[in-house]
């Protein structure tokens, strides 16, 4: 089992108990916060849901037990020099931290790390929510602590003081100070270049801060819930170690893209562990998550943008956006359809052109988990062909998933015109100016 720049995909606790005790020099966590928020990025039912959606059908006891199992995993592996860092906002940190008490020990607590930051929305009858709470643990007094690495500039007026050579004015020398536990640090907004429009994002500079004060050039920092991956990131270009969890493969396909965008390479510079890796294992995610197979399969076709709207989605599992300058959009568009049933037959090739023509797209993909049928291929091809830039693109094309594992995927697309996203409806503007069919909706946070 590999144990440095992997991404696990799967339930931590799972995870967790499979890795060696005290291995781990630093842990910086970024739960679901009982928030009861909807994060649409994410689907799932049953537990996982929780983990995304932040919504506890057992309320907070249950939210702190589901917690408490995980942390109890991070003390075991966490070394006796290594840091906990433990990242929340008002919904549970009180609970939060009397679990962390529990496990680590009272006095171990070492920090309640206020981070200040000026986005967030204003209540008519509440003072404006501007920061989140991370609590600092170590195992041992033996803890391994970088101040010089994130010292403080100090502010004007006690510059002022010290320039001023009156004795008795300060107390202080020198430009810096020792850091101290509130950080101001913008958070990330509309504008920011590194955002990734993943509603939980993180700035790099928060995690850098982390990073430098708790662990040295070479140690292993674990996140066990990675989410888009800014651990990672700072981690690696901060030459450490690293190991990320996340549970959806939304997030996997997110790091995977940010890793590579930075020229890393999967099998050479990282590797992903949890992800199906040939048709037995992409057999059992159909079986085990219908939601998280018709994700995969989606994030596999090039251009693929899963559909976030899972419930009365019409049929439409994802799409490809593309250039098209004959339209007075300039977009076109594919639905991909994705059926992980043990069943197949021509009516689902019917279905999926209703819904081309329903959603005035230019062709369709239908996934499937069985071969498809000789009447579903000759249904298919009834439909014609898509013109574009001198091709034919069949109308309708249907691949199983025996096929999502061939190089290249035996698909006819635009190649050369994609429009590439991280995220279901956002298109980067700053690549190609193009309209989109729905306008993106501000985050509040943003305000």
């Amino acid at each position: 089992m590999k144990l440095e720049n992997v991404i696990y995909c799967g339930d931590n606790k799972i995870w967790l108990k499979k890795f060696p005790d005290k291995f781990v020099d630093l842990i910086y966590l970024d739960p679901p916060f009982f928030s009861n928020k909807h994060y649409e990025i994410i689907f799932n039912d049953g537990e996982e849901i929780r983990s995304f959606e932040d919504r506890w059908k057992g309320g907070i006891n249950h939210y702190i037990e589901w917690m408490r199992e995980r942390v109890f995993e991070m003390h075991r592996i966490l070394k006796d020099t290594g840091s906990f860092y433990l990242h929340c906002d008002w919904h549970a940190s009180h609970y939060l931290k009397v679990m962390c008490d529990g496990i680590f020990g009272y006095n171990k607590f070492r920090n309640e790390i206020v981070w200040w930051y000026e986005t967030g929305g204003i209540p008519q009858k509440d003072f404006s929510r501007k920061h989140d709470i991370i609590f600092r643990y170590s195992k041992t007094d033996n803890v391994t602590f970088n101040p010089d690495e994130i010292k403080e500039n100090r502010s004007t007026e006690v510059l002022r003081r010290i320039a001023s050579g009156i004795p008795g004015a300060t107390r202080s020398t020198g430009l810096y100070r020792h850091p101290s536990d509130v950080w101001k640090i913008p958070s990330i907004n509309a504008m920011a270049k590194e955002r990734l429009h993943y509603p939980t994002q993180k700035p790099e500079a928060l995690l850098e801060r982390i990073i430098k004060a708790s662990s040295n050039k070479g140690d292993l920092i674990l996140d066990p819930f990675c989410g888009c991956g800014t651990t990672i990131a700072v981690a690696q270009k901060l030459n450490r170690k690293w190991i990320g969890i996340d549970i959806t493969y939304l997030a996997i396909d997110v790091i995977k893209k940010r890793l590579e965008k930075s020229g890393f390479k999967e099998g050479k510079d990282f590797k992903i562990e949890g992800a199906p890796a040939d048709e037995y294992s992409a057999r059992k995610l159909a079986k085990s998550n219908k939601f998280q197979f018709q994700y995969w399969a989606v994030l596999k076709i090039p251009g693929g943008i899963p559909n976030e709207k899972k419930t009365g989605d019409k049929g439409i599992d994802g799409f490809i956006y593309f250039i098209d300058k004959r339209k007075s959009d300039k977009t076109g568009k594919a639905i991909i359809s994705v059926k992980g049933g043990e069943k197949v037959n021509p009516a689902m090739v019917r279905e999926l052109v209703e819904t081309i023509a329903s959603n005035k797209a230019d062709f369709g993909i239908l996934i499937t988990l069985l071969e498809p049928t000789k009447n579903m291929e000759t249904e298919a091809t009834k439909q014609g062909y898509f013109e574009y830039m001198g091709r034919k693109i069949p109308k309708v094309q249907i691949i199983s998933i025996k096929d999502l594992f061939t190089r290249p995927i035996p698909l006819t697309l635009p190649t050369e015109s994609i429009v590439y996203s991280y995220r279901g409806n956002r298109i980067n503007r700053k690549i190609v100016d193009l309209p989109f069919e729905e306008k993106v909706k501000p985050d509040p946070r943003d305000e």
